[in-house]
Formats: C-alpha cells, sequence, structure tokens
C-alpha cells in the first residue's frame, strides 16, 4: 500500500486513478502523518463503534482502524471505491458510499464515536445533527478553524452565536491545535482546527433553540428588538429582562446559555 503522506504519493494515486480532489465535496486529503498521529491519539480509546464522514483516500481510516477501531466510513464521492477498497483491504471497516447528510444517524449505537476531517461543505449541519441524536460519547473532528472558534466561543466575543450555544448546549467543546493548509492536498485556503465534543445527556429543546433563532437573527438590533420583530410580546419582553436584571439594549451575544434558558422560561410562562 502506497504511504499517503506526502502530497508526490497523493497526487501520483490519484493520477494512476484518473482522479483529481473534487471542489464539490470539499476534498483535502490530510496528508501530514504527524498531525495524523495526533488526530488518533486524541480519539482513543476505540472501545466503541467509530463513523468516519468524508474518508478520502482512507489514510485517517486505515490509521485508526490499525489502532484497533472498528470503522463505518461514510463516503459521497462514488469515484473513490477503487481507491478506498485498496486501501483498506483486511482491515475491520465498512465503507458506505453515501450522502452523511441522509444517513440514519439516529440508529447507531448508542456511545458511538465520530472520528473524521469533515467536508467543510457539510460541517455544521452534520454535527448538529449528530450533537441532536444523542448517540455519540465522543465526537473528534477538523473543520475550519473559523467554524471552530464559533463552536467554542464565549459570549461577547465576535465568533459567538447560534453554533455557539447549539454546541454549549449539547456538549462540552474544546478546540484542540491548528493544522496549516500545507497538511493537506490539495492545500485549502484556511487554517483547519481539531475539534473535541464531549455530549451530555440532555433533551431537545425546540422551544428553546426557536427562541435562540430569533435572538441572533438580526444581531445589529438589541435583543429586545430582535425578540419583538420575530413576535414575542414587547411588554412580556422587557418584563423578562427586568427579571434578569440585564438592561434594555442589551444585544443577544451578551447572553450565555444559562440567560437564555431562564429568558425562555420567562416568556413561556402563563401569567
Amino acid at each position: 500500500m502506497l504511504k499517503l503522506t506526502s502530497p508526490k504519493a497523493v497526487r501520483e494515486l490519484l493520477l494512476r486513478h484518473g482522479l483529481h480532489a473534487d471542489k464539490r465535496f470539499g476534498q483535502n486529503f490530510l496528508v501530514s502523518e504527524g498531525h495524523l498521529k495526533r488526530i488518533v491519539e486524541v480519539a482513543k480509546p476505540f472501545t466503541a463503534p467509530v463513523y468516519e464522514v468524508g474518508p478520502g483516500l482512507g489514510v485517517l481510516t486505515r490509521a485508526m482502524a490499525e489502532a484497533g477501531a472498528e470503522v463505518t466510513a461514510i463516503e459521497k464521492d462514488e469515484r473513490l471505491r477503487p481507491v478506498l477498497e485498496e486501501a483498506l483491504k483486511g482491515l475491520p471497516v465498512r465503507l458506505v458510499f453515501e450522502d452523511a447528510l441522509r444517513y440514519p444517524w439516529e440508529e447507531v449505537p448508542e456511545g458511538s464515536l465520530l472520528v473524521a476531517n469533515l467536508p467543510y461543505n457539510i460541517a455544521t449541519p452534520l454535527v448538529t445533527r449528530l450533537l441532536q441524536t444523542g448517540r455519540f460519547q465522543r465526537l473528534v473532528f477538523l473543520v475550519q478553524k473559523e467554524v471552530a472558534e464559533r463552536m467554542v466561543a464565549r459570549p461577547n466575543t465576535p465568533s459567538y452565536g447560534l453554533l455557539s450555544l447549539r454546541v454549549a448546549y449539547h456538549a462540552q467543546a474544546e478546540k484542540l491545535f491548528d493544522l496549516p493548509p500545507g497538511a493537506f492536498f490539495p492545500p485549502p485556503k484556511v487554517v483547519s482546527s481539531l475539534v473535541r465534543l464531549t455530549p451530555r445527556k440532555v433533551q431537545n429543546d425546540p422551544v428553546l433553540f426557536q427562541l435562540l433563532e430569533a435572538a441572533f437573527s438580526k444581531r445589529r438590533k438589541t435583543l429586545k428588538n430582535a425578540l419583538t420583530a420575530a413576535g414575542y410580546p414587547k411588554e412580556k419582553v422587557e418584563e423578562a429582562l427586568r427579571r434578569l436584571g440585564l438592561p434594555p439594549d442589551v444585544r443577544a451575544e451578551a447572553l450565555d446559555l444559562s440567560h437564555f434558558q431562564r429568558l425562555k422560561d420567562l416568556l413561556y410562562t402563563k401569567v
């Protein structure tokens, strides 16, 4: 098996199969052996089924399988079938050629792991859905640095918003380290980051997230104006802010998750 930890090796393999990295699938293949080893170490222990989205050329897949993981690798690009079958022959890997956004994540075994170099174009909706399933004990994945920073952002910072709160509601989030463009082939135009999410057992709360979406729908407005524009009664919003000890001109990005949970309770309490 060709060692795919250099741009030259990846280029030769793609050429041999008449392939190229496809921007439509967000394909930037990890070629840094040092970073690959660090990702596998962070993802351990592999004591539960591992799911990988976007295995690409199977470099991370193979490294995990050789470290004892039983991997289900979900790849949308059918062209990569011969490459993956060659790279993963004889290893405990199940290949599924399917759109990850349509995969039945709600049916995976409880306590599963996700370890992946996520395609940039589906990272946010996919991670949101995986968290909502409540089926995962740990998610370790690469995304562009900007998205990673939004996932771990705190109130009153530029990256803080709806995604930060979604992640904070479902999990403990850590941004572990950055990877330069040169760690991939072809090199992306952005820096990537490795994120680890440790989910907690919570019930989905659509009412809370309806409130959050309204709060952040008009970031330039005050929270009061954003909520009243979304149909929340002005008097009730003003009273709720007063009871929370918040100024009437406060903006959504100043509130943490616990503020929003209490705000929801006040707004939906019948008087």
